[in-house]
C-alpha cells in the first residue's frame, strides 16, 4: 500500500465504550448519556468534583475565598474556571455543613450558567442557593432572584423576569439595587411596555445613572424606541456614539450604531437600516473577543451575533445575497473570536477571502454549498467556479433544529422512516439549488445543520453521497486556506488505543484499531492501556506525520474550550488533553486527524459559527483535514469503512472520493444499507488531500 505522506491520524474509526450495545439500542444509549451528563452537573457530582480539585490545590482557601474567586472568574469569562471555584466552596459547604456557604457557592454556580447561557442549570442552583438560609439574604438571595429575572428575559418570559427582579430589589443591597433597576426596566421594555420602563429608570438617581454610562443610556434609548419616540432615541443612540470613551468606546459605539439601525427599521428605511447595520458589522470586524459582564449584570445581553444576523436578514430582503454571504463569513470568524477570546491564539481566526478569491480556489466540478440560519428563515448559496446562486429555505432555527435531531434520532436508533425524512430534509434545503454539475462539493454548515449527515440526504432517487464526494467547511475562508496547504510526503505513524484511566470504561477495540492500522505503515510506533499518556502525545505529535489516538472524549458545554481526549492517567498527570492545550501544540505538518472518540465531530455550536471544540483546535493548531463521527459507530461497519478508505487513499485517489467510495461500499452489503453504518463519519477540511506514492509495505 502506498503511504499516507504527512497524516496526524486521530483514531481511524469511533470506538465507543457502547458501541456494541449501540448496534442493538442507540436510543436507550443516547438517553443514559443525557442522563450521565445531567447527573454530572448535580450538587453530590459538582461538591465531589470540588473535593478533588481543592485537595490538588498548593495554596489552598477558605470557602468564601473561592466564592470571590467564582465571581470574578465569571465576570471576566472564564465559565469553568468560574465553576470549578464554586466546586470548591461547595465542598468546604457540605463538609463543615455551613448553610451560609453552600447558599453562596449555589448563587456562583447560578451566575457561571447564566453567564455561559446554560439557563437550565442557572435556574436549578439559583433556586438551589434560595432554598438555603444564608447569614445574609443580601449577598446570596438578591443576586440568585436576578439569576432568575435574567433567565425568564432570555426564554421570552418577560412577566416572570419582572416578578423575579422586584424580589431582588427587594433584598438587594444599596449597590446592587441600580443594576437590578434596569435590568427591570429591560424586561418591561422586552414585553411592550416601555412607560413601566421609564418610569423604573427614572427611580434612579443621577449619580448612580452616570456610574452606569452608557449601559443606562442604552436602556432609556431602548424604552424610548419602545414607546415610538423614535426621534429621542435616534438622539440618544447619537449621544451614546459620541461620548464613548475609555477602554470600552468601540464596544458602545458598536451598540450606538446599532440601535440607530433599529430606529430606521421602525421609520420603515431598510436601505437605511442595512447600512446602519453594515457599519455595526464593521465596528465588530474592530473589536477583539471580549467578554462583557455588565451586558448581564444590566439585562441587556447584547448579542454581536444578532447584528450580523439582522444584517443578512436585510441584505436578502434586498434580494443582496452577495453581501449576506459575505456577512455570514464574517459572522463566523466573529464568534470565533467571541468564543477563544484572548484565551487562545487561533492561527485561523482573521482569514477572510473574498468571492472572487473562492471561486479562482475551486476546480472544475467542484462547488461550495454554505448555508446560514437564521431565527426565521435560512439561506443557502451555491458558489462555482463561475458564479453565485441563491435560495431562501422557509424555515430557521426553531423549525430546522427538531427537524434535524428527529433525522439524528431516526439514523441512530435505525428507524424505517430515515429515508422518508431524509427525503424531505432534501427537499426543504436542497430543492432550489442546482446539484447537477458538481460532483464535489464543500459543505459549510450552520446552526443546527452541523449536526446533519449531508451525505444521508435523499433527493427520491439516490442519496446525495451516490452523487458527490462532500467535505465540511468551517467557513469558506478556512476551506480554501486549507485546499492551498497540499499534500506532504513520508509517513510515521505515533498511535494511542484504550488509555487507561479511571474515567474511561475499557475500550479493547480500541487497541485493536491502532494496531490494524499501526500495520499499514513502516516504522509505526503505537501506545495502548497505561503507555497512552497524554505527556508523551505532547511530546511525540509535532515530530510524526501520523497520529492515531482511539479514546473517551468529553465535550463541554460550558466552555469548548475544555472539552478533552482522555488519556491514561498517571501518579502525577489525570491524562485530560484539553482543547485549549490543543491551540498551543504545533501541528503544522499534520494532514489528515480521525477523531475516534464517541461522538467526536460534535461541539457546542456556537451562534453564527462553527463548532468549537477539538476540531477547531486541531485545525488552529496546523492540522490539515480530519476525519471525525457524527454519532457512535458499529465496530464491524467502521472496519469495513476504514480499511476501504485507506485502500482508496493508497491507490491516488483523494480524500474526500476515498471516503465516498468507502461509505458506498459499507451501504452496498445489505447488513450495512442503513445510514446508521455508513454514514456517521464526515471528512474536515483539506478533502484534497493526497497519498504518497511509496508504498508503506
Amino acid at each position: 500500500m502506498r503511504a499516507l505522506h504527512r497524516i496526524l491520524l486521530l483514531g481511524a474509526a469511533t470506538v465507543c465504550a457502547f458501541a456494541a450495545q449501540a448496534q442493538d439500542n442507540g436510543n436507550s444509549i443516547a438517553r443514559d448519556a443525557l442522563a450521565r451528563h445531567r447527573d454530572a452537573n448535580g450538587i453530590l457530582a459538582l461538591s465531589a468534583e470540588g473535593r478533588a480539585l481543592y485537595e490538588r490545590d498548593v495554596i489552598k482557601l477558605d470557602g468564601y475565598g473561592y466564592c470571590g474567586r467564582s465571581v470574578a472568574l465569571a465576570e471576566q469569562g472564564e465559565f469553568r474556571q468560574s465553576i470549578r471555584a464554586a466546586a470548591k466552596a461547595l465542598h468546604l459547604g457540605s463538609s463543615t455543613d455551613n448553610e451560609d456557604l453552600r447558599s453562596l457557592a449555589q448563587r456562583d454556580l447560578a451566575i457561571a450558567y447564566s453567564y455561559a447561557g446554560l439557563l437550565d442549570e442557572a435556574e436549578k442552583f439559583a433556586n438551589g442557593a434560595l432554598a438555603l438560609k444564608p447569614k445574609n439574604p443580601q449577598q446570596a438571595h438578591a443576586p440568585s432572584h436576578k439569576v432568575l429575572g435574567d433567565v425568564a428575559a432570555r426564554r421570552g418570559r418577560y412577566g416572570d423576569a419582572a416578578d423575579a427582579y422586584t424580589r431582588s430589589y427587594a433584598l438587594a443591597s444599596e449597590r446592587f439595587r441600580p443594576l437590578v433597576l434596569v435590568s427591570l426596566a429591560n424586561a418591561y421594555t422586552a414585553a411592550s411596555r416601555p412607560t413601566e420602563a421609564l418610569q423604573q429608570l427614572d427611580k434612579l438617581p443621577k449619580g448612580e445613572a452616570d456610574k452606569l454610562g452608557a449601559f443606562y443610556l442604552r436602556s432609556r434609548a431602548n424604552a424610548l424606541l419602545a414607546a415610538g419616540v423614535a426621534d429621542q432615541a435616534h438622539t440618544l443612540f447619537q449621544r451614546i456614539a459620541a461620548d464613548a470613551s475609555g477602554s470600552d468606546a468601540l464596544y458602545h459605539r458598536l451598540w450606538a450604531t446599532e440601535g440607530l439601525g433599529r430606529v430606521e427599521l421602525q421609520r420603515g428605511n431598510k436601505p437605511a437600516a442595512l447600512k446602519a447595520y453594515l457599519d455595526t458589522v464593521a465596528l465588530a470586524e474592530q473589536l477583539r473577543g471580549k467578554f462583557q459582564s455588565d451586558e448581564f449584570k444590566t439585562g441587556l445581553f447584547g448579542d454581536i451575533q444578532k447584528v450580523f444576523d439582522t444584517a443578512l436578514d436585510l441584505a436578502i430582503a434586498q434580494r443582496e445575497f452577495e453581501t449576506a454571504w459575505v456577512l455570514s463569513e464574517a459572522s463566523r470568524s466573529r464568534q470565533l473570536l467571541d468564543a477563544v477570546r484572548d484565551r487562545a491564539s487561533d492561527s485561523l481566526a482573521d482569514h477572510r477571502i473574498t468571492l472572487a478569491e473562492l471561486q479562482k480556489s475551486l476546480a472544475p466540478g467542484e462547488a461550495v454549498l454554505q448555508f446560514h440560519v437564521l431565527d426565521q428563515r435560512s439561506v443557502v448559496w451555491l458558489v462555482t467556479r463561475t458564479g453565485l446562486s441563491a435560495a431562501v429555505i422557509a424555515q430557521g432555527q426553531s423549525g430546522l433544529a427538531p427537524l434535524v435531531e428527529n433525522f439524528r434520532s431516526s439514523v441512530i436508533e435505525r428507524r424505517r422512516d430515515t429515508s422518508t425524512l431524509a427525503a424531505n430534509l432534501y427537499k426543504l434545503l436542497l430543492a432550489d439549488v442546482d446539484l447537477a454539475p458538481a460532483q464535489r462539493l464543500y459543505v459549510v454548515p450552520h446552526g443546527p445543520l452541523h449536526y446533519l449527515p449531508f451525505q444521508a440526504l435523499h433527493d427520491g432517487r439516490s442519496y446525495l453521497i451516490e452523487r458527490s464526494a462532500l467535505t465540511v467547511w468551517p467557513s469558506a475562508a478556512i476551506g480554501a486556506k486549507l485546499l492551498a496547504r497540499g499534500s506532504v510526503p513520508a509517513p510515521q505513524l505515533l498511535g494511542f488505543g484504550n488509555p487507561s484511566t479511571d474515567k474511561n470504561v475499557p475500550l479493547p477495540g480500541a487497541e485493536r484499531e491502532v494496531q490494524q492500522v499501526a500495520r499499514l505503515f513502516n516504522g509505526s510506533e503505537i501506545y495502548l492501556k497505561e503507555d497512552a499518556t497524554k505527556d508523551r502525545f505532547k511530546a511525540s505529535a509535532g515530530r510524526h506525520n501520523m497520529v492515531h489516538i482511539a479514546a473517551h472524549a468529553e465535550l463541554d458545554d460550558v466552555d469548548p474550550l475544555f472539552s478533552r481526549i482522555l488519556f491514561a492517567s498517571t501518579g502525577s498527570e489525570t491524562g485530560l488533553l484539553e482543547a485549549r492545550e490543543i491551540y498551543t501544540l504545533d501541528l503544522r505538518g499534520v494532514r489528515l486527524i480521525t477523531l475516534s472518540a464517541c461522538e467526536s465531530g460534535l461541539g457546542r455550536v456556537a451562534r453564527g459559527d462553527e463548532i468549537i471544540g477539538f476540531t477547531r483546535s486541531l485545525l488552529s493548531a496546523g492540522a490539515n483535514s480530519i476525519v471525525a463521527s457524527l454519532w457512535p459507530v458499529a465496530d464491524d461497519s467502521t472496519d469495513l469503512l476504514m480499511n476501504r478508505l485507506y485502500r482508496e487513499l493508497s491507490t491516488g485517489r483523494d480524500l474526500m472520493a476515498a471516503m465516498q467510495a468507502a461509505q458506498l461500499e459499507v451501504q452496498k452489503n445489505r447488513r450495512f444499507a442503513h445510514p446508521f453504518f455508513w454514514a456517521p463519519f464526515n471528512v474536515i477540511g483539506n478533502g484534497r488531500l493526497l497519498v504518497a506514492s511509496e508504498a508503506a509495505r
